[in-house]
């Protein structure tokens, strides 16, 4: 009999390449790792892994096993759901969400206070990653449920094992000082309105950014960017300056002080949140409490 621990040690192995990364992932040492998979070609009578440089690849044998993975974790994940789910079917225990920082920021933290009083008996351990890392977790098992969102309007790719739920459309305002003159417009700006002013941004490579060059796509000239900064209370203190104005996301906005005001754009930069777990877990008491949670946490208009 195949010992599972040791059949998730050679995925995780297979998937980062080395003993010591799929290590640190599953909360192991690399000599534990590395006993488990001596003790997985045991039990399989072949070898499963050779060595290749400073890390390691599959043997075909070993190939062949990772490629049956998929179907045993499933397997014994529905068997455990659908226990749980035919018992009273009260959500309990621990559940390991990972999430992008907005996410956490904007959608799970205001539903952990509901969710502990609808659940006492569920706990959530919340990890921030980005949506590729999440998916990984979730397909690899070390999380159980993730957010994610679209990438620049492209939506992620979803592993054969993990199924996915749309739970909120996140929309980008611009944020000003209460006196800065296009607050008098009233209207949602446009990009002529925008034109001219200087900017704190999000930097380069984030969905912040994105919407920000898209905004401007086709516009004469370049935007006038005076600072690039990652954290949103850190643009909000610039932009109650009087210096600049921001573009920030809904999800990830702090409270507005009473001298900002934050005015929507004509062409509004937007990106899709989704809830992703995997297939076999899908009867899952504690996955269905958290979106259920979430849905009402969305549909408050956070």
């Amino acid at each position: 009999m195949i010992d599972v621990s040791a059949l998730r040690a050679l995925r995780s192995v297979a998937t980062l390449g080395t003993l010591a990364k799929a290590a640190e992932e599953l909360g192991f040492t690399a000599s534990a790792v590395s006993q488990q998979i001596k003790r997985l070609e045991r039990e399989v009578g072949v070898p499963v892994l050779a060595p290749a440089g400073r890390g390691v690849v599959l043997t075909p044998a070993g190939q062949a096993v990772v490629d049956s993975a998929p179907e045993v974790f499933q397997a014994l994940e529905h068997c455990a759901e659908a226990a749980r789910s035919v018992a009273d079917g009260a959500p309990q225990g621990t559940l390991r969400v990972v999430a992008f920082s907005t996410g956490v920021r904007g959608l799970l933290a205001p539903a952990v206070a509901d969710l502990a009083v609808r659940c006492p008996e569920l706990f959530l351990h919340i990890s921030e990653q980005d949506p590729d890392q999440a998916l990984h977790s979730v397909e690899a098992g070390t999380a159980d449920l993730a957010l994610i969102h679209d990438a620049d309007g492209v939506p992620v790719a979803l592993p054969p094992s993990v199924i996915q739920r749309h739970i909120h459309t996140d929309v980008g305002d611009v944020v000003l000082h209460r006196s800065h003159p296009l607050v008098a417009l009233d209207r949602p700006l446009t990009v002529a309105d925008l034109s001219g002013h200087p900017w704190v941004t999000s930097p380069p490579g984030t969905v912040c950014h994105q919407w920000f060059r898209r905004l401007f796509a086709g516009a004469d000239g370049d935007p006038d960017v005076r600072h690039l900064i990652d954290d949103f209370s850190t643009q909000l203190s610039l932009v109650a300056s009087g210096s600049v104005i921001a573009l920030i996301p809904r999800l990830g906005r702090p409270p507005l002080r009473a001298d900002l005001v934050a005015l929507p754009l004509k062409r509004v930069p937007k990106r899709e949140v989704f809830a992703a777990w995997r297939r076999s877990a899908n009867a899952s008491p504690a996955i269905r409490a958290v979106l259920a949670e979430l849905g009402t946490s969305a549909g408050a208009g956070l």
